[in-house]
């Protein structure tokens, strides 16, 4: 049908015009318009080339700038500085800005001083499926009585269990205290060699050669976060977000005694009685001391008991607690040779 009309158009155009023919065949002028505009062809102009300045040197001038710069003398000094020289011997050459545009048509013009080329850090990539296995430690600043004063808490946590096995409150940052404090910790837990992986962040303390030293004379291997990724570091962060949240958390501690008295009733909490949905809403303490298969039985036998007397209000499926801890990862590897390799981390929570 468009193509007669068309036709229809065609003939007509000639004979009436194009509005006219339009009306008669009953097609819009604007659609007419819109689907037969012939644009003409855009005119495409050469560029001319640039003529060069009558006051720009002349080929001579330039090679005779070009082997005054890289001479013996001149090479190793900047164009700024060998023009002032120039101009103390009496001599003028060209300006500054037309050395540097000479210097830049052969590629001369480039940094010489030797460039620091630092390695790409190595993304750490943790998976715990039992307690002891990975570590993960950082240290936070608690406000002390005055403005800018602080005490600094040293937290160790196992990110499978998320169990605080170290903790200490310090005056200061040290990697002094930092070793002393990771060693007492790895004894209390009777950790054995090499089988125990630290993870940290690239703080001071964290990155000493002290505590280097300590963790390999200990057989622990230590890993540490890629500056300005704190994914990299999770467990820790969370950790510190849950106590700062905390209802009764103050804002200033009046002394350094008065934060260790509120960490040591933070911690016992926070071990013994926060139930955590990362590890199936069971404490810490229950999953690091392997009593979560326990519990979870014992919530097992409840919800069927309630089933039993009270069927009807369990309509889909019989009540079922929460499963066991999975595998907990800092950047999960992508192959891990266990039953659990295609089981996605567990969030942190």
């Amino acid at each position: 049908m468009t193509a007669l009309v068309d036709d229809a158009i065609a003939e007509l155009e000639p004979l009436i015009g194009t509005r006219a023919a339009c009306r008669a065949t009953g097609r819009a002028q604007a659609n007419h318009y819109r689907w037969h505009r012939q644009s003409p062809k855009p005119t495409v102009t050469a560029r001319r080339a640039r003529r060069p300045s009558p006051r720009a040197l002349d080929q001579r001038e330039r090679d005779s700038v070009r082997a005054l710069l890289n001479s013996p003398g001149f090479v190793d000094k900047a164009p700024a500085a060998v023009y002032h020289e120039l101009l103390g011997e009496g001599v003028y050459l060209c300006s500054v800005s037309s050395m540097y545009r000479i210097l830049r048509a052969h590629g001369e013009v480039r940094e010489r001083r030797a460039q620091a080329a630092h390695p790409a850090r190595v993304k750490p990539e943790l998976l715990a499926t039992k307690p002891n296995q990975v570590w993960s430690w950082d240290i936070t600043k608690l406000h002390g009585s005055v403005k800018w004063s602080y005490h600094y808490l040293y937290v160790i946590i196992d990110i499978y269990s998320r169990y605080v096995v170290g903790w200490m409150i310090a005056e200061r940052e040290s990697a002094a205290l930092a070793e002393k404090f990771l060693a007492d910790t790895v004894v209390k837990q009777d950790v054995d060699r090499d089988t125990l992986t630290i993870h940290a962040d690239n703080g001071s303390s964290m990155a000493s050669k002290p505590v280097a030293f300590l963790l390999a004379d200990l057989g622990v291997t230590k890993t540490h976060s890629r500056p300005h990724v704190s994914n990299d570091n999770p467990y820790s962060e969370a950790q510190f977000k849950t106590s700062k949240y905390r209802p009764d958390f103050p804002q200033r501690f009046g002394s350094l005694q008065d934060a260790r008295t509120f960490c040591k009733t933070f911690m016992a909490w926070y071990n013994d009685e926060y139930r955590r949905s990362g590890i199936g809403y069971h404490t810490p303490s229950d999953v690091h001391h392997r009593q979560a298969g326990d519990v979870r039985e014992a919530r097992a036998e409840v919800l069927a008991a309630a089933c039993t007397r009270n069927p009807e209000r369990f309509v889909r499926k019989h009540p079922e607690p929460p499963a066991l801890p999975e595998p907990a990862s800092i950047n999960q590897p992508p192959a891990q040779e266990t039953s659990t390799e295609h089981q996605p981390p567990s969030k942190i929570s």
